[in-house]
């Protein structure tokens, strides 16, 4: 395998094992429902997501719970084709990277616990955002990263 190749894969590892340990600390020291505030716009909360972002999904009758692992394995095959086409490069190959650690953070939760663990909750003026986590965030500024490199050149890199 290229170096190239080795170095994003490696990165998409990191983000995998720094989700799960965050998860695993969380689960190891909270009861499910369990919360603390830290500041005042901010809690680690122990939650379970049944469904997708912002628990879309959450409340069906379990099906979901295979759908999303398939289409986070689909998904991340197709990253990993495209990893392998833009490996060179730098920003798109770091967005697919981030994208593809947090799929296969979640796709771990949901084979081990049949829901996304989730705990990372900010608030204000009584306002929630849903609880996320660090799989949820490498998403996040992955899909982020292949936004701005599509805006900034409108072509791969």
């Amino acid at each position: 395998m290229p170096l190239e190749m080795r170095k994003w894969l490696s990165l998409s590892a990191c983000v995998i094992v720094i989700d799960q340990a965050t998860k695993a600390l969380l689960s190891n020291h909270f009861r499910l429902g369990e919360s603390l505030t830290l500041t005042p716009f901010f809690d680690l909360i122990f939650v379970f997501n049944r469904g997708a972002a912002f628990s879309f999904l959450a409340h069906a009758d379990g099906w979901q719970r295979w759908f999303f692992i398939a289409l986070a394995l689909t998904i991340s095959t197709w990253i990993v084709v495209e990893l392998k086409r833009h490996a060179g490069g730098f920003i798109m190959p770091m967005g697919l990277s981030l994208v593809l650690g947090g799929a296969l953070g979640n796709v771990i939760d949901r084979l081990t616990y049949g829901a996304v663990v989730d705990f990372l909750s900010f608030h204000a003026a009584g306002y929630f955002w849903p609880a996320f986590n660090v799989a949820d965030s490498a998403i996040t500024v992955g899909v982020a990263l292949l936004l701005w490199q599509q805006f900034r050149q409108g072509k791969p890199a």
